[in-house]
């Protein structure tokens, strides 16, 4: 069987963050969103390998969700094949909804973003699926940190690991990875990983979404000034002592 190349340490952290946060257990049947970039690309073959070596046993099968907009998926479905991984692709008419629904200059991520969600959980739920596997790694989380610091005033970032209200749960087993190194896995490999071009939203008269590009700005400019200041926090994200902010609710008072 074809098997895809990981750094030890790529591998590592994510068998670690399987194992603390129990993302995957015995008999469990994990759905995978493909979309064909680096993070999903990435997520495939790490669990392709957890499967492999794990002292449980797991399904996954790989879906990618087809907008209903022409798209030619040839190539994932080849290189599902060639790695003996299950993929489908999953037609939807979300395109043709988003031309009633998006207004002219609004921001597109989130509109795009839900739909594509909504439609893994629905092929989830419909397909007796226990759990949705998403490729979100550290640099996501940090950047929603703070994007929902400076534009919600909320306190919030990305679990690795959660229960929908259908009892779908989702897990996200890249979350403590760097960006680059799913790079490095992706071109380490020669493997095609498309990028923004394949979103749908490209077709519509809409807003670059300038937020996430933003951050994405402030966080790389942070790194440059303090070179450690994501190993900081990371570590803070691990050590909240949310009794010392303005949450009265949280406050440790005593009796």
């Amino acid at each position: 069987m074809k098997r895809a190349e990981f750094t030890k340490k790529l591998i590592k952290q994510i068998a670690k963050t399987n194992f603390e946060f129990e993302l995957i257990k015995d008999k469990d049947k994990v759905l995978v969103g493909l979309s064909g970039g680096k993070d999903s690309l990435t997520l495939i073959h790490a669990l392709k390998h957890i499967q492999r070596v794990a002292p449980y046993s797991f399904e996954f099968k790989a879906v990618t969700i087809s907008y209903g907009m022409g798209e030619n998926y040839d190539y994932l479905k080849k290189h599902c094949q060639e790695y003996e991984i299950e993929h489908e692709i999953y037609e939807t008419e979300i395109f043709e909804i988003a031309k009633d629904k998006i207004r002219k200059n609004s921001s597109y991520c989130s509109f795009f973003s839900r739909m594509r969600r909504g439609a893994l959980y629905t092929y989830a739920l419909e397909n007796g699926f226990n759990k949705l596997a998403l490729g979100h790694h550290f640099d996501d989380a940090v950047e929603s940190f703070f994007m929902n610091m400076f534009y919600n005033g909320a306190m919030r970032s990305m679990p690795p690991i959660y229960k929908t209200e259908k009892g779908l749960y989702v897990i996200r087993p890249l979350i403590e990875v760097r960006e680059r190194q799913l790079k490095g896995f992706v071109e380490r490999n020669n493997f095609f990983a498309i990028g923004d071009e394949m979103c749908p939203a490209m077709r519509f008269d809409i807003k670059e979404p300038y937020v996430r590009e933003n951050m994405k700005s402030f966080v790389a400019d942070l790194e440059k000034r303090f070179p450690d200041v994501i190993k900081y926090i990371k570590a803070s994200f691990r050590h909240i002592h949310d009794d010392t902010f303005l949450d009265k609710t949280r406050f440790n008072l005593g009796e």
